[in-house]
């Protein structure tokens, strides 16, 4: 059985980073999906649940509002492995593409102040699993360490 692509990369060598992950064609368009790495495989503490819970509620919702990308996100979500999140977006992108985007993502997150979106019984599965001062915590270290000043080896995956 052939492995994913996912699981040809060393996770050794990956550093937190933004990353094309695959890109798959489907009729006449392209997927493009992105790895957005936020924790060093295998050398640093995964995420909790808890705190990805809640930059997945509000990393979904500020990507499907803003005006410029919302028609092209296909989906985002967290990894099993809880060192990052996964974007999908319909075109043919490079990393570098969308760092923009995912600054404001994740400022907007860093930022947020309020009730978390969709943090009701009624819509969501599991709406008391959310920690929002952790997941600006974790947004803020991603664009500190990562994001800001981001260079070629977090944007290319290692050999």
């Amino acid at each position: 059985m052939d492995l994913i692509a996912s699981f040809t990369i060393d996770h050794m060598k990956l550093l937190p980073g933004l990353y094309v992950s695959r890109k798959d064609n489907v009729n006449d368009s392209v997927l493009t999906t992105f790895d957005i790495r936020m924790t060093r495989p295998n050398f640093e503490p995964v995420m909790n649940t808890a705190e990805m819970h809640a930059i997945e509620h509000l990393g979904a919702t500020f990507l499907r509002n803003n005006a410029d990308w919302k028609d092209k996100v296909v989906y985002f979500g967290p990894m099993g492995c809880r060192t990052g999140f996964y974007l999908i977006l319909a075109g043919d992108y490079a990393s570098a593409d969308i760092v923009g985007l995912m600054v404001s993502m994740y400022e907007f997150i860093r930022d947020y102040e309020g009730d978390i979106p969709g943090a009701a019984p009624e819509e969501c599965g599991n709406y008391l699993d959310l920690n929002l001062p952790m997941a600006k915590y974790l947004a803020k270290k991603y664009l500190d360490e990562v994001l800001y000043g981001i260079t070629d080896e977090r944007l290319i995956y290692p050999q």
